[in-house]
């Protein structure tokens, strides 16, 4: 069984999101999604406008059938990604350099696979936030 995750804060989920899950099983078989944590978010981003707690938002992700596994995660690292089993990285394609740059590298020395997702056109949690 091929194993895939990926990462993301999901706090406005939109119509993206998903078409992000259904891109990641056409690579997979069993699908991961990691949902950040709530309080870490506040913890560097005190003014971030949080409208589900991380159990709400944990909820609403395993609520879908296109989901096997929801974690929850602080930061996207290789210190997390050392305990999650899961044999492909998927990652947005806006997602490059920084700490990008670091998970790429540590899926590449561990044998996983990363792969690069195209966003839905027109849609982002940055736009539904600022319409409300």
């Amino acid at each position: 069984m091929t194993k895939i995750l990926t990462f993301g804060v999901y706090d406005y989920f939109h119509l993206g999101h998903l078409r992000l899950f259904k891109q990641c099983r056409k690579f997979a078989d069993y699908l991961i999604v990691a949902v950040q944590d709530g309080e870490y978010i506040l913890k560097y981003k005190p003014d971030a406008r949080i409208m589900y707690s991380t159990e709400e938002r944990v909820e609403m992700i395993e609520a879908l059938r296109t989901v096997d596994e929801v974690i929850v995660y602080d930061s996207v690292c290789s210190k997390t990604l050392e305990k999650i089993d899961f044999d492909i990285l998927a990652l947005g394609e806006d997602h490059r350099g920084g700490r990008f740059e670091e998970v790429e590298k540590w899926c590449n020395e561990h044998g996983k696979r990363v792969i690069r997702m195209k966003r839905t056109p027109g849609i982002c949690s940055s736009m539904i936030k600022e319409s409300l």
